[in-house]
């Protein structure tokens, strides 16, 4: 997915869900804070998605223009509303937050996270694909691994869970 084809996404998503904020946090937040991402991080067909004032409409988003839908049979891209505890985050990651909002978004926001913090939930989920994530992100040097220690110091975890997460990061993070 393209930063272009985000910005379509967050104005559909906002027209379904009624709700001007949506907020994005699955591997295509990345394209709010780097828009011209390399090509590594836009394999994904689609965005995880949740309207940030009624994260209970995400279902009629992911019913609506989500995997198999029209628009996805249309676009080649789709949106799976989710559940915003669906990623385990860092403690203030709201706030943390960059805004997508133009004319290709219709004005509507699209808020998605910091890459620290979605980095964080990716060593979190620690599937393979996640993993490949950040060990891209190591590899074209965006972000700091200070800043994801901080960040992973922040989060709310079991200690084995915490433990895992850091020795995850080191890995990748010594790796040359």
């Amino acid at each position: 997915m393209t930063r272009l084809q985000l910005e379509h996404l967050i104005p559909a998503a906002s027209t379904i869900a009624d709700d001007s904020d949506i907020v994005v946090i699955g591997s295509q937040a990345i394209l709010g804070q780097y828009p011209d991402a390399p090509a590594e991080f836009l394999v994904s067909k689609e965005a995880d998605v949740f309207p940030r004032n009624h994260p209970e409409r995400a279902e009629l988003i992911d019913g609506s223009i989500g995997e198999g839908s029209p628009f996805e049979r249309a676009y080649g891209y789709f949106a799976h509303g989710v559940d915003p505890e669906t990623a385990v985050l860092p403690e203030g990651w709201q706030d943390r937050l960059i805004v997508i909002s133009n004319p290709n978004t219709l004005s509507v926001r699209g808020w998605c996270l910091e890459v620290h913090d979605l980095a964080i939930a990716k060593l979190i989920a620690g599937r393979e694909k996640d993993l490949d994530f950040v060990e891209g992100l190591q590899r074209h040097a965006m972000g700091r691994v200070e800043i994801f220690r901080e960040r992973l110091a922040l989060t709310k975890l079991e200690p084995t869970i915490h433990s895992l997460a850091a020795a995850r990061l080191d890995r990748i993070f010594m790796r040359q």
